[in-house]
């Protein structure tokens, strides 16, 4: 049965913090926080000012080196946070969250057959 809340994600999420800072183009500053979930193709953020669906961000996801992301607001659910979707990033930056994200799902696999 289709009832329309397939998930529509090319990627799968995973379930990892991971600090970011948010930028918005004339805003005041960076506003620092952490992913809740985090995709090769998007991130939620959990926020009690969320940003309006269409809001266009820059992000910095700090892993080894810090990821440069052009990403826009996809879902808002009012004081609890956001779905971002990655529009850019440069392909060295692309392919350093891949490697994270592959090894980050060994470790969870891993640690799933341990229990």
């Amino acid at each position: 049965m289709n009832d329309g809340s397939q998930n529509r994600r090319e990627s799968s999420r995973l379930k990892i913090r991971i600090p970011i800072e948010i930028e918005v183009e004339g805003g005041t500053g960076p506003i620092r926080g952490a992913t809740a979930d985090l995709s090769l193709g998007g991130c939620y953020v959990e926020t009690m000012f969320p940003f309006p669906v269409g809001t266009t961000l820059d992000l910095r996801l700090q892993l080894e080196n810090t990821l440069l992301v052009a990403a826009t607001v996809v879902t808002c659910d009012p004081q609890v946070g956001n779905g971002i979707r990655f529009e850019r990033m440069l392909p060295e930056d692309r392919e350093e969250l891949q490697k994270y994200l592959e090894a980050q799902a060994q470790d969870e696999s891993k640690q799933a057959g341990a229990s």
